[in-house]
């Protein structure tokens, strides 16, 4: 992402959430009532148009239904952990992440959304528009996370690392260096509580090295120049539990389409596309 541009990347993702949330009930995966107001409004006009009109679809068949699932899946998983004692959430790689607002954590659960100065900017500028008021019960934490490390931006900023927390790093990983990966990772297993975990979703290996074709993975390549973030960490297909559990991690769920697509896609959705290429892990401290 360029350092005075906000993520591009980040707005596209709200914009599938913000159309899967205005299908009916029985027909949406995911359900975001907020997600609209952080898209700005050239952006939902034109290229709503192309998801509306099917053509998105037809470039990457399946992509967006991938998207959407991701955020179920996760939003189901903030639920386990909410009525199972959870004492801290953190989001990593925030974007336009509304879990925070449109869930109420307000007065019980420490709440931190770590993401890049500049998409952080803006998007205090929309819940400011939204709200009336920057909620209280976030603490917003700016970082580059290939220049910059967990330890010194979120201890400074309250996180308490005997806590049981939930991390949340979607979309974030395909876009790091291996070493800023093995970095979170190494921070998530040393500075939280027991019964602590991290969910995030990881693009594989051979459709990161383009063994395994994937029309999206080339667009987002062909336009690297517009939105200044390329993909640079990928994960063999079956091997992101050896590698949880390599790094300190003790149990680790391992989820890919097949799982999503018999857990959620049923009635209306049951022919519905999800695109291959990706997994979702699940992994605990």
């Amino acid at each position: 992402m360029r350092k005075k541009q906000s993520s591009l990347t980040a707005a596209g993702i709200a914009l599938v959430r913000a159309i899967e949330s205005e299908k009916p009930a029985e027909e949406r995966i995911c359900f975001d009532p907020y997600a609209h107001q952080f898209i700005p409004a050239w952006m939902y006009h034109i290229f709503g148009f192309f998801i509306k009109s099917g053509y998105a679809e037809r470039r990457g068949p399946g992509v967006n239904g991938f998207l959407a699932v991701r955020d179920r899946y996760i939003d189901d998983a903030l639920i386990r952990f909410l009525e199972d004692s959870l004492e801290q959430l953190v989001i990593l790689g925030a974007g336009y992440d509304s879990r925070p607002y449109r869930f109420d954590l307000s007065g019980f659960l420490k709440t931190f959304e770590v993401d890049h100065p500049t998409t952080q900017a803006d998007k205090l500028k929309k819940i400011q528009a939204i709200f009336g008021k920057i909620p209280e019960h976030v603490s917003y934490v700016a970082i580059d996370f290939n220049t910059h490390t967990l330890q010194e931006r979120l201890l400074a900023a309250g996180y308490d690392p005997q806590m049981k927390t939930l991390f949340i790093w979607q979309g974030v990983s395909m876009y790091l260096s291996d070493e800023a990966v093995d970095a979170t990772l190494d921070f998530v297993v040393h500075y939280s509580g027991p019964g602590s975990a991290i969910v995030f979703d990881y693009l594989y290996t051979a459709a990161l090295e383009g063994t395994q074709r994937q029309l999206e993975v080339e667009n987002m390549r062909r336009y690297r120049f517009m939105t200044g973030e390329g993909l640079t960490f990928g994960i063999p297909e079956g091997e992101a539990e050896a590698l949880l559990k390599a790094r300190g991690f003790r149990q680790v769920i391992d989820v890919g389409v097949a799982d999503l697509k018999a857990a959620y896609f049923h009635g209306p959705n049951a022919e519905r596309a999800v695109t291959t290429g990706y997994g979702i892990a699940l992994a605990k401290v």
